[in-house]
């Protein structure tokens, strides 16, 4: 099969991915074959491809927003049968037997593996996961739609779980990328009482963030019409923070979506910015109910995400656009 090959990171202008020819897998007892249509590619692709985060071994084959159809299966899978479509996100297994997974928590289990990170991901014609983390996608959405609902739709949700919103509270969301601009249209049919202010630092998605629904927008040090109940920081960037809880309501929460942040934090002074029992909550990264809970609900709201489809060959150009800023939708690879 033609799969996208990672065998050492490197700057992503130096083409560290490589198409080679790979076998194909084969399923074990209780894992699915599926025959990949759509891989969506993001940030964290790029990460590995430089080597920011590390994958387990090499070669990989990265991605983790994996659309396809089941090819071939286990004796002992239960949950799909061959041709059924279904999706895979970051999550690709748990032990199933510490304390986080059984309550749940399999994003937190010391020995989970992640997709295209320790286990070949999307960027290939087909790869293999244990049934129980594969997900059934609605008819909906069409396979390029589906895939970017499988890392910032889903992860997104998670962030909306961890704010712990009540209908009527004021919301805030930083920074309206891939996540954000598919969240706010879950806040709005979840919590229509809720006015939404979005401080992002370009018109293009400031009009977007409007389009959609929100009652303000601005800068992230701008000061919006009313302090914040809840608050979701999607940016990779340190003063973020500083000015959210700037804008926090005493005992708001602040839930901040970013596996990194690539400029520090700044100090921050207890009492003007943590005291009135302010909250920080991060994310990091999902569940298997994020994504059953997630998906199901997308297709009732009628989320709809914007893509930019390529070839499969044109991966590594795919990360430099990414690298650039120089997308206009969220980017899918055609298997």
């Amino acid at each position: 099969m033609k799969a996208m090959l990672l065998k050492k990171p490197a700057p992503a202008e130096n083409k560290p991915l490589e198409l080679a020819d790979i076998e194909i897998p084969k399923p074990a007892d209780n894992e699915i074959l599926i025959k990949i249509s759509i891989c969506g590619a993001c940030h964290t692709d790029l990460d590995e491809a430089e080597g920011r985060l590390v994958c387990s071994t090499y070669p990989m084959v990265p991605g983790h927003q994996v659309v396809g159809a089941v090819e071939d299966k286990g004796k002992n899978v239960t949950k799909f049968k061959n041709g059924d479509r279904v999706g895979v996100t970051w999550l690709y297994s748990s032990c199933g037997e510490c304390n986080f997974c059984k309550r749940g928590n399999e994003n937190l289990c010391p020995d989970a593996r992640w997709t295209g990170k320790d286990a070949n991901g999307g960027y290939a014609e087909y790869m293999v996961i244990k049934e129980d983390y594969a997900y059934p996608l609605p008819d909906t959405f069409n396979d390029a739609q589906a895939a970017p609902l499988l890392c910032a739709g889903v992860i997104g949700y998670r962030t909306l779980r961890l704010a712990q919103i009540s209908d009527g509270q004021i919301i805030g969301l930083v920074g309206f990328g891939a996540c954000a601009h598919i969240l706010i249209q879950v806040i709005k049919y979840k919590f229509p009482n809720s006015p939404v202010f979005v401080f992002t630092k370009t018109e293009h998605h400031a009009e977007l963030a409007k389009s959609l629904g929100a009652d303000w927008t601005g800068r992230s040090f701008d000061k919006p019409p009313a302090l914040l109940d809840k608050c979701m920081d999607f940016t990779p960037v340190g003063e973020c923070v500083r000015d959210a809880l700037s804008n926090l309501q005493r005992g708001g929460r602040l839930v901040i979506n970013a596996i990194r942040k690539e400029t520090p934090v700044p100090p921050l002074e207890y009492d003007r910015y943590l005291w009135d029992e302010k909250e920080i909550k991060s994310v990091a990264n999902v569940t298997k109910a994020d994504a059953l809970e997630f998906l199901p609900l997308a297709a009732q709201i009628g989320v709809k995400p914007t893509t930019e489809e390529f070839p499969l060959k044109d991966a590594n150009e795919v990360l430099l656009k990414i690298k650039n800023s120089r997308l206009k939708a969220a980017a899918v690879l055609k298997i």
